[in-house]
């Protein structure tokens, strides 16, 4: 648990640091749960966003884009449920005055009893060399008992939680002798709900007939405009709408950094089907979600599927894509089976029909709903996670010779090749440098860097996961070739200048992620 702090405090000094993530505000001393992206975080969040998008609707040509406005109508909120259920169950301490997620503490206190499990596990592989682990869990009796206690309180957890049962919630804290992460006490207040939505007002018009919410989901800017969609874009089912926006949930206990926060961007997709074909489509679309991850490199040990103990008013299945950050394995991902809720919802309450006539069938029905839901901030997150790693260089005998690097997937990487000058006060080397990066600015983000000696300029680079520095030195103005590194072998290569603008792209482009 210490090395697993020690790591996610490195991540977020790493952030700072070499410019991805700031603190909102920070010369106010910030703002709590609110987060600014930096010159390098905003390339690799909008890195993230192309991948996705591409992934989503231009790789298939049955699911197009919208951009809906943040603000909509108030009833929208009212037929999703969100007025009434969008609610977090919330817990105070009486003497730190700490306030905390009621089913958060709970779920806590399952990790803990997981983390005894996983020290079993590695005591267990060091013990034997042919190790059987799936065996071990299911015979080991310690083991055994461990997660019999996870699967008791993961169902009582899942039981309070759907029948809303606040006081159960506090007993199952009180049973299990759960304390304050931060004092130790366990003097609880009892559970409350807690509404999530941020809202304002509409113009100068008070109370609420002019409440507006700020969208807690961007989903609902795709199921209000379902119709409009559907017959501007002459679709048929199967069909998908995409969206990235932004959202806002005002989140009381946020925490691990940009993992839960109260402004942050959804990547979205709603994939309208026809109703008794959405077991078909959740695992399609499972299997799909969870190869775009390994296609980034992703080990698989770091990924997991996760089914729903506690299912949302809305869905009859659901699962998240869970990684293993530095604090746990946590939701990355979430693929639901939402059934025709919420164009039901929509078309009672609004009074509009929201229904699909299938020329195949001759009949028209309200369409089912397979989504697909992915925080970017979170995904933000875990790509910097499973990139950040402080090694011993390769090729030196030397431990103390360690560097801090990124090692991206070249298509993710915010600058893909950096021009160095061997020497910055030599005109020629200067002149060819500037030359080679304004040939390579036009095809990608690059960057010429002359402000040290080289070898810092790479560690430096390699803190900000540029795949390739390319060196102008006095050879270069001899036969025009230059020298290009790769960051994660430290490989050196001559190659032709006229050549590196092609061969950057090649190893760069993000088509090499759908090949």
């Amino acid at each position: 648990m210490a090395q697993q702090n020690d790591k996610f405090k490195a991540l977020v000094a790493h952030c700072k640091e070499y410019g991805f993530i700031y603190q909102s505000s920070e010369i106010y001393d910030g703002l709590s749960a609110v987060y600014d992206y930096g010159p390098y975080g905003s390339l690799l969040k909008n890195n993230i966003k192309d991948y996705w998008w591409k992934a989503m609707v231009q790789m298939h040509d049955n699911i197009v884009g919208i951009d809906a406005a943040i603000f909509m109508h108030p009833k929208t909120w009212k037929a999703s449920g969100h007025v009434d259920a969008f609610n977090d169950p919330l817990i105070d301490n009486k003497d730190s005055k700490k306030r905390y997620r009621a089913d958060v503490l709970i779920e806590d206190y399952m990790d803990k009893i997981e983390g005894k499990i996983n020290k079993e596990v590695a005591r267990a592989r060091k013990r034997f060399d042919d190790f059987d682990e799936a065996m071990f869990r299911s015979t080991n009796e310690r083991v055994k008992g461990y997660q019999a206690q996870i699967d008791e309180v993961a169902k009582r957890l899942a039981t309070a939680m759907t029948n809303n049962d606040m006081a159960e919630l506090k007993q199952i804290i009180e049973d299990l002798q759960i304390a304050d992460p931060e004092g130790g006490s366990r003097n609880w207040t009892d559970v409350r709900q807690f509404n999530l939505m941020f809202h304002t007002q509409l113009g100068n018009i008070a109370g609420e007939e002019g409440k507006l919410y700020l969208r807690p989901e961007t989903a609902q800017g795709i199921f209000v405009n379902f119709l409009n969609v559907q017959k501007t874009t002459r679709q048929k089912l199967p069909f998908g709408i995409a969206q990235i926006g932004k959202a806002f949930r005002n989140e009381i206990v946020a925490r691990q950094f940009i993992f839960r926060m109260r402004e942050f961007e959804q990547m979205e997709m709603q994939f309208f089907i026809q109703p008794g074909t959405q077991k078909k489509w959740y695992d399609y679309w499972k299997e799909v979600r969870l190869n775009w991850h390994k296609a980034l490199g992703t080990p698989a040990e770091k990924l997991r599927f996760h089914d729903h103990d506690n299912l949302a008013h809305y869905a009859d299945a659901a699962v998240d894509i869970q990684f293993q950050f530095p604090f746990g394995f946590k939701e990355l991902e979430g693929i639901h089976s939402r059934t025709d809720f919420d164009l039901s919802s929509h078309q009672e309450l609004s009074s509009k029909k929201l229904m699909y006539f299938d020329p195949a069938t001759k009949e028209s029905y309200v369409p089912y709903v397979l989504e697909t839901s992915i925080g970017c901030d979170r995904m933000f997150l875990a790509t910097m996670s499973n990139a950040l790693i402080n090694e011993q260089v390769p090729g030196q005998d030397d431990e103390n010779n360690r560097r801090d690097v990124l090692k991206f997937h070249p298509a993710l990487a915010p600058i893909k090749a950096a021009i160095m000058p061997l020497k910055r006060t030599n005109p020629e080397l200067v002149e060819k440098a500037k030359g080679l990066f304004d040939e390579l600015k036009l095809s990608c983000h690059c960057q010429y860097d002359d402000t040290g000696a080289i070898g810092k300029l790479y560690r430096r680079q390699d803190a900000i996961g540029t795949p390739f520095c390319i060196t102008i030195d006095f050879d270069t103005l001899e036969d025009n070739t230059v020298t290009l590194r790769d960051r994660d072998t430290l490989k050196q290569e001559r190659v032709a200048i006229d050549k590196v603008a092609a061969i950057v792209r090649e190893r760069t482009d993000m088509s090499t992620l759908f090949a």
